[in-house]
């Protein structure tokens, strides 16, 4: 989503005839944008702030800004920073040409003023990699979930959904430069519904109109909720060869109780259902999720029915964490962070050792399968094998052969590793 909300940036600040530079010591100025979501996250951008110290006693005009959720989170506090000369949360970046006027008088650019309307309708994203083959596109703009423990809704405001016409069309210019395979990104993805009186439009009617405006680019979406995994979106995927059967759908615990306390508004029971419904249809999607341990009052009970969903489900991959508490939330007035920082540790290593059998066993089930692979780059080991994903989202390498990224290869895959699949060429 910071990807896709840069490329907004890029194109807003395009306008006032700013360019990209992949050089940062060329920098006029340099924009850090921000994520809230764990505090590691907003530690590395302290960290930044330090090392940028060096490019300003370089070019003492240089301009910093800090953009993005920890911009909207922390405000004013970061602009006592005397680094930082702009402060922009994520629905500020029209205003950037006026706050950049400001930052240069030298008064304080600070806005993080939330918007309930704003998606950056009729601004093209500048795409900030020229040679890639895989693009973003946000179809909905922040979350109306609030989990007990999460700062989104906070930093981004209240979710609301793009006209679709935007949407199809930003996808339209992307197939048209050449990419291969678009990514739908939405906080909530798979809740998105844009409703007037002539249209009525929920997540299933768009990415199905979406997959249809060119059957050979790949579409993938992320992040789904569990509670809006419906049989139509299920179905959708199943019936169009060009969505990619691989699904992202965060449980964060497999105790019902835990879930409740976490406000995600659905149990194991709904969960474990929804992943029956999904291998009922669709026999060979891949399927990921984000786990967290360590939450307010997690019992070794609670933490051994992550460990057995787990085990049930046979995930391919996983983002794992242990709880990190977020200054704002509901979580942080109301329910204390008071599990042990080495039992989180404990149990996040147990997390993690779990994992690393489920994928390894996940990707043997893959030797001697055939995929179509879209060749990303080249290989960091070898310059005669590329890497690219297959349709579920796992990272095949492969000889290079006479192919070169961008290219659609088929690949049979005869070793592997937790973390990635090995394959030949299929002529």
């Amino acid at each position: 989503m910071n990807v896709a909300d840069s490329e907004v940036v890029a194109s807003v600040l395009g306008e006032e005839h700013y360019e990209v530079t992949n050089d940062e010591s060329e920098a006029d100025l340099v924009l850090i944008n921000t994520c809230s979501i764990r505090d590691n996250a907003e530690k590395r951008i302290w960290n930044r702030l330090d090392a940028l110290k060096h490019n300003k006693k370089i070019n003492p005009e240089l301009k910093v800004g800090v953009i993005g959720c920890m911009a909207e989170r922390l405000g004013g506090k970061l602009a006592e920073n005397k680094l930082v000369s702009l402060v922009a949360g994520p629905d500020s970046y029209r205003k950037l040409p006026g706050m950049l006027t400001m930052a240069d008088k030298g008064d304080p650019a600070i806005d993080t003023e939330l918007s309930k309307e704003e998606t950056y309708a009729g601004i093209l994203p500048k795409r900030l990699e020229e040679n890639a083959f895989g693009g973003f596109v946000s179809i909905s703009r922040g979350c109306n979930n609030f989990c007990t423990y999460c700062i989104v809704p906070y930093t981004r405001g209240r979710e609301r959904s793009r006209n679709p016409e935007d949407v199809m069309s930003e996808v339209q210019e992307l197939i048209n430069t050449g990419h291969k395979e678009i990514t739908l990104l939405g906080q909530n993805v798979n809740s998105y519904h844009y409703k007037t009186d002539e249209a009525d439009i929920d997540f299933p009617d768009l990415l199905k109109s979406v997959s249809k405006l060119d059957t050979t680019v790949r579409i993938r979406f992320t992040t789904s909720h569990p509670k809006d995994i419906s049989d139509k979106l299920i179905e959708t995927i199943a019936e169009n060869d060009n969505i990619c059967n691989h699904i992202h759908l965060p449980v964060q615990s497999g105790s019902s109780r835990m879930l409740k306390l976490m406000n995600r508004k659905y149990d194991r029971d709904w969960y474990m259902e929804r992943i029956q419904k999904i291998h009922e249809f669709i026999p060979n999607c891949g399927i990921t999720t984000d786990i967290f341990c360590g939450f307010h009052d997690e019992t070794e009970v609670d933490h051994q029915q992550t460990l057995s969903l787990m085990k049930e489900v046979g995930f391919d991959w996983a983002f794992m964490f242990k709880y990190s508490e977020r200054e704002g939330t509901y979580a942080a007035k109301h329910l204390k962070d008071n599990v042990p920082e080495e039992t989180k540790t404990k149990r996040l290593q147990e997390i993690i050792a779990l994992q690393q059998e489920l994928s390894i066993k996940s990707n043997k089930a893959d030797i001697g399968k055939k995929f179509a692979v879209l060749a990303e780059g080249v290989s960091k080991k070898s310059d005669q094998e590329l890497f690219g994903r297959n349709e579920q989202n796992k990272v095949i390498v492969f000889p290079k052969g006479n192919y070169n990224p961008g290219d659609y290869v088929q690949v049979k895959v005869f070793d592997c590793s937790s973390a990635t699949l090995k394959g030949s060429l299929v002529e």
